[in-house]
């Protein structure tokens, strides 16, 4: 211990530390610099093959919507059969026929869907259901709910009960399009708090989806969660559900808190004036 102390205090140290120092900054500094340009590189090629990618695709949706072109007749095609085993290109197209099949109804919407599902997309989309990262598992939903795969729901349920507030909502929002009034069984169950953002978001979905009279709704005034309670007094309220007064009647009379009691008084107050 002393023999160190007076290697410190003899200051012999100093000059092999600093250039140590610097040689290991300079060596931290030009590996950082190599990993910003690869990434870059990797960025700008995948967009250069994203471009690439939506020419051919695009030819591929015109054929398949508006040609009739049936899948098997695709398969055979050997620049389809090369590309589709590449996963940044079924990623693409993935993208691509989600965001068609929203603008497209009827017969052109079941091609898509058909195609989805023959083109083995729709396996991709439950292989992103079940990643760790969550903004893959938003993809996979956001891909299943859009092609109304219903046996995708009981999935996608267990996904609305994550912590992540992105997952948590976009899993909501895809089982009340794939199901609808059945999806109020499990918010009434729903283990954590749903903040007002997401109450909004929520109603704002019933209420696009047009769903119309909300069979169950009153299960969430039943709720042992206060703020699924107050999630179905607002449901109550935007959607001028009058045939519920009496269920909110009721929680006036059993409220468990001073909040609920007012928010259910101010429900009556609107419905029944």
């Amino acid at each position: 211990m002393i023999k160190l102390w007076e290697f410190y205090k003899s200051g012999d140290w100093v000059e092999p530390f600093l250039i140590d120092s610097i040689i290991l900054f300079i060596a931290a500094s030009c590996i950082l610099y190599l990993l910003i340009i690869a990434s870059r590189s990797k960025k700008i090629k995948r967009e250069r093959l994203r471009i690439e990618y939506d020419k051919l695709i695009e030819k591929l949706m015109f054929s398949v919507v508006f040609q009739d072109t049936p899948f098997s007749e695709i398969k055979e095609d050997k620049g389809y059969s090369v590309l589709s085993k590449k996963a940044f290109f079924r990623e693409v197209l993935a993208e691509s026929i989600t965001n068609l099949h929203k603008n497209y109804e009827g017969v052109y919407a079941r091609k898509l869907e058909q195609f989805y599902k023959e083109s083995g997309l729709i396996n991709d989309s439950f292989k992103k259901l079940k990643s760790l990262k969550w903004e893959v598992k938003c993809k996979g939903i956001t891909e299943l709910a859009e092609f109304n795969v219903a046996e995708a729901f009981e999935k996608i349920i267990t996904a609305s009960k994550d912590r992540n507030k992105t997952l948590k909502l976009t899993a909501i929002n895809a089982c009340i399009k794939l199901e609808g009034t059945r999806s109020i069984v499990h918010l009434t169950e729903h283990p954590y708090p749903i903040d007002n953002w997401t109450q909004l978001n929520i109603i704002g979905a019933f209420k696009k989806h047009d769903i119309g009279d909300i069979k169950g709704v009153e299960f969430l005034l039943e709720s042992e969660n206060t703020t699924v309670v107050a999630l179905g007094l607002k449901l109550i309220k935007e959607l001028k559900l009058t045939q519920k007064v009496p269920y909110v009647v009721q929680l006036v009379n059993k409220a468990p808190n001073t909040f609920i009691k007012c928010e259910a008084q101010s429900v009556l107050q609107t419905l029944t004036v």
